[in-house]
């Protein structure tokens, strides 16, 4: 089992967080580098942030549909970023989390890093009575991945690694304003492929209730 340093930012600023992720992924690589050997001292930060969009390096920008006078117009900011993947929406009531941790430690690679986080949000997900999986040449947690129509996407999943360590994450919608995805193709899909767990169930759930489970599924999946 994982032993994350489970940090709860609230709800914070998006480049302030980024910030703070920065510099905590280079302290875990500063401890490296002064013992010569992987650390099992991990972060792992769950935040909420005000409406944003954010766009990965290899992403396209003619998915971001909407010019800087309209995002002012609905309160959100635009970053490019340096995780991988395309542009994806972070907001309100949408659970957020960058582990930040060395896979040497574990010992394991970016693809099998990234499957078990996708892993700990399906179960997660399913304990509200949500199946999703995986959707092929994809990342990310999806519900009927599998259907050519219905598939739509619950988790996104974006990271980059830097000598081994890992920083960016997920963003799982939880009781999110799904209106927001409407001026982005999300991750390069059309925004009608995308849903929240309020939207599946028909009713709001507890963001922390949402919490509690991440953290168990996290420590299980790693």
């Amino acid at each position: 089992m994982a032993d994350f340093n489970f940090v709860d930012l609230g709800l914070k600023e998006y480049k302030a967080c980024w910030d703070y992720q920065e510099e905590k992924l280079q302290e875990t690589i500063a401890e490296k580098r002064s013992t010569g050997k992987p650390t099992s001292y991990n972060h792992f930060i769950l935040v909420e942030h005000p409406h944003v969009y954010t766009l990965g390096k290899s992403g396209d920008e003619a998915n971001m549909m909407a010019n800087a006078e309209f995002l002012k117009k609905i309160e959100a900011t635009y970053f490019k970023i340096n995780r991988g993947g395309d542009i994806t929406y972070h907001g309100p009531s949408q659970l957020v989390g960058y582990p930040i941790i060395d896979l040497e430690h574990y010992k394991i690679g970016v693809r099998e890093y990234i499957e078990k986080m996708e892993d700990a949000i399906i179960a997660t997900v399913a304990e509200f009575g949500i199946e999703s999986g995986r959707k092929e040449g994809a990342t990310g947690v999806w519900l009927q991945p599998d259907h050519k129509v219905r598939a739509r996407k619950i988790c996104a999943i974006g990271v980059r690694v830097s000598r081994y360590v890992t920083m960016h994450g997920f963003a799982l919608n939880v009781n999110t304003d799904m209106r927001y995805y409407n001026y982005i193709n999300p991750c390069g899909f059309a925004s009608s492929a995308v849903t929240s767990i309020q939207q599946e169930l028909g009713r709001e759930v507890s963001m922390e209730e949402v919490k509690k489970i991440a953290m168990e599924k996290f420590n299980q999946a790693y």
